[in-house]
């Protein structure tokens, strides 16, 4: 009987302990379930669907909007703990996490549940916001900027810092009511802005407001002056800085621009960027635009909701600090732009009217030092992201697969004025000399440029071929140290018969950007396959609603046929690349590297173009002997066709290439420019 009682026992308490846990259970997950539903409604900042006790849901729901009205819309990320339960009672801790400016203020609260029937009910209280939130309290938040860090180039030189401006614009102050609008329309037409929709952003804004028209560099000759400015009534200026490069065209579709941040990027900021701060717009400013910008000081205060400013100032200690976090700056964002070479760059395409681009690179190392896209681009990155067809530059790439199937510099090809393939004619350039027609070496036929002695090598030279010796040079292929948008090329490996014909003159499918060109070029002077580089300590986060390529391409032209009369044509779009570095050919069988002895017959036949070919004015630059291949690419349907001029060069430890677009031919139009730029980098 002992036995038997003490089993029965056991078993009792077992039976009646599976009662009790599973009722526990019960209510636990109930209570669990009221805690999850609590934590996303204040996720969402929207607790008009919770049951609660002593409130109506409603009236609770206006006390939480008037609370965190003065945190701005961010929204907080919540999680509830597990329930502690105390028979029909439990409390839930909330953990809040808000990313403010960029910046974590997380804190947790507990939340008081009561069991009514079936249901947990939240009873609810001010405190359960913030930690002490008192009925009568709302939340503040002020932030302060931190100082956006500078874009560097070579030698650490300072391409983008803060430079003074004058902002510019009508103090309503300073001006009677009925004279406002005259102000703004003449303050307007001064500064050259839309007379009608600054005179609508004058009479919209309050009757003590500074409504800025324009902001200008503060430098010597600034039109205009301050004295024009002053003539107006109601015009001031106000001293500022602003993160500018030297000059307002200064590598700027390649630094990008600031500016106010958008409503869609303060939105998307997930609370990082706040109305008014200043963000990256375009180009590195944008890509790199949480590096640069740093994070906001934050401060946090709980205030009694009728607290002014004369009533702050008579009793500061109205106010509580609840979270106070100081500014973090941002990183210098350094680059290999050498701001020298960049300059004269620049100053060389400032006179160029169509799209154009100058690349300079070091190939020992692969650091662009010049990246320039002249003013007929319209603010594009034709140095980076232009696709067009290359041209005769490309019979670089002919010559090194010519030279993997046993051909040298001394193998004789036919050129002939024209050649016809499959019924297409094609010819040489205009002005192609007839001393050079005839049965000539392979060195002649590159120095001078024959066509037909290119495209009469075709069937020895398979389109997959040209493809893999193509990314043998560094082109099509990815740039895994760029840190920028960029198209480095594309060249299809495969062809039909008149096709494969153009692309042995880089016409065809064949396209490159004044980018690829320079590594091509900067490959060759190497002896192997140059890695190009342009960001050296890049953290990406691009903030969101901003374009890191800049502004939308225009069409870049491509030719789609022959160096023929009437070859047909086609445009190609010229989308930026999102990623930091893209190649146009993802499937491109790579060819084996570049080594010394191709590289060396190479630059044999770039010097040979100085020497003996089209672009002999190079042979006067001083210093290195100078390499270089010219290049000119039919498009269009116009009789007679457009072209692009392109030329490549190599001097010492630098290669460049120059583009102009709609440019005639590349030995007289590309071809001084790429002399003056060489001999300006070597004074």
């Amino acid at each position: 009987m002992g036995k038997f009682r003490v089993v029965s026992l056991v078993l009792a308490a077992a039976i009646m302990g599976a009662a009790l846990t599973s009722c526990d259970d019960g209510r636990q997950a109930a209570a669990k379930q009221a805690g999850s539903q609590l934590a996303s409604a204040f996720a969402a900042r929207d607790v008009s669907g919770v049951p609660m006790q002593g409130k109506e849901p409603a009236a609770a729901q206006q006390q939480l909007e008037a609370a965190l009205k003065g945190i701005g819309e961010v929204k907080p990320a919540v999680t509830a703990g597990e329930p502690k339960l105390d028979g029909d009672k439990a409390d839930v801790a909330l953990n809040f996490d808000w990313k403010l400016g960029g910046q974590d203020w997380t804190y947790t609260t507990t939340a008081q549940l009561i069991r009514s029937g079936d249901r947990w009910l939240t009873q609810w209280k001010p405190d359960l916001l913030a930690p002490h939130l008192a009925e009568t309290e709302v939340l503040t938040l002020a932030t302060q900027a931190s100082p956006r860090a500078d874009i560097l180039g070579a030698g650490d030189a300072k391409l983008v810092t803060a430079r003074p401006v004058v902002r510019v614009g009508i103090d309503k102050t300073k001006v009677a009511a009925d004279q406002q609008a005259d102000s703004a329309a003449k303050l307007a037409d001064l500064v050259k802005t839309d007379p009608g929709e600054y005179a609508k952003q004058v009479a919209g804004a309050g009757e003590k407001a500074f409504v800025e028209a324009i902001t200008l560099r503060d430098e010597a000759g600034r039109t205009p002056t301050d004295e024009q400015i002053a003539a107006v009534p109601g015009a001031i200026t106000v001293k500022d800085t602003m993160p500018l490069a030297p000059t307002r065209t200064f590598a700027r579709p390649v630094l990008g621009a600031v500016g106010a941040a958008t409503a869609e990027q303060v939105k998307n900021s997930g609370g990082a960027v706040q109305g008014g701060d200043t963000t990256g717009s375009s180009g590195l400013q944008a890509q790199y635009d949480s590096q640069l910008r740093g994070l906001d000081g934050v401060t946090v205060y709980a205030q009694p909701a009728d607290l002014t400013a004369e009533k702050l100032k008579a009793n500061p200690a109205a106010r509580r600090t609840l979270f106070d976090k100081a500014p973090v700056p941002g990183t210098p964002l350094k680059t290999t732009i050498d701001p020298k070479l960049q300059q004269i760059a620049e100053d060389e395409l400032a006179g160029v009217t169509p799209a154009s681009a100058i690349v300079a690179l070091r190939p020992s190392d692969g650091a662009l030092l010049a990246v320039v896209s002249g003013p007929g681009g319209n603010g594009y990155n034709t140095a980076m992201l232009g696709q067009y067809a290359p041209g005769s530059i490309f019979k670089t790439v002919d010559s090194l697969a010519l030279l993997r199937q046993g051909g040298t510099v001394d193998t004789r090809v036919d050129c002939t004025s024209t050649l016809v393939v499959d019924g297409k004619t094609f010819q040489n350039a205009t002005g192609y000399p007839e001393s050079s027609l005839g049965n000539i070496t392979l060195r002649d036929a590159y120095a001078h440029s024959c066509n037909t002695a290119f495209i009469s090598l075709r069937d020895k030279l398979s389109q997959a071929q040209l493809e893999s010796a193509a990314t043998s040079l560094g082109v099509a292929v990815d740039a895994p140290r760029l840190g920028a948008p960029a198209f480095l090329g594309s060249v299809p490996g495969d062809a039909g018969s008149t096709e494969h014909a153009a692309s042995m003159i880089g016409q065809g499918k064949i396209l490159f950007s004044p980018l690829a060109a320079a590594i091509m070029a900067g490959s060759v002077a190497k002896g192997s396959p140059v890695s190009v580089q342009l960001v050296l300590n890049g953290q990406a986060g691009t903030t969101a609603g901003a374009s890191p390529s800049g502004t939308a391409s225009p069409a870049a032209s491509a030719s789609a046929g022959s160096t023929t009369a009437g070859a047909a044509s086609s445009a190609t779009g010229g989308a930026a690349s999102s990623a930091p570095a893209a190649s146009a050919s993802p499937t491109a069988q790579a060819g084996p590297p570049l080594n010394a002895a191709e590289a060396a017959t190479l630059q044999d036949m770039m010097r040979a173009v100085v020497t003996s070919g089209h672009a002999g004015f190079l042979a006067d630059v001083p210093g290195a002997p100078v390499g270089a291949k010219t290049g000119t690419a039919e498009f269009g349907s116009d009789t007679p066709l457009k072209t692009h001029a392109w030329i490549i060069g190599t001097h010492g430890d630098l290669a460049v290439a120059v583009f102009v677009d709609e440019g005639g031919l590349g030995a007289t139009v590309s071809g001084p420019l790429l002399k003056n730029f060489l001999v300006k980098a070597a004074g």
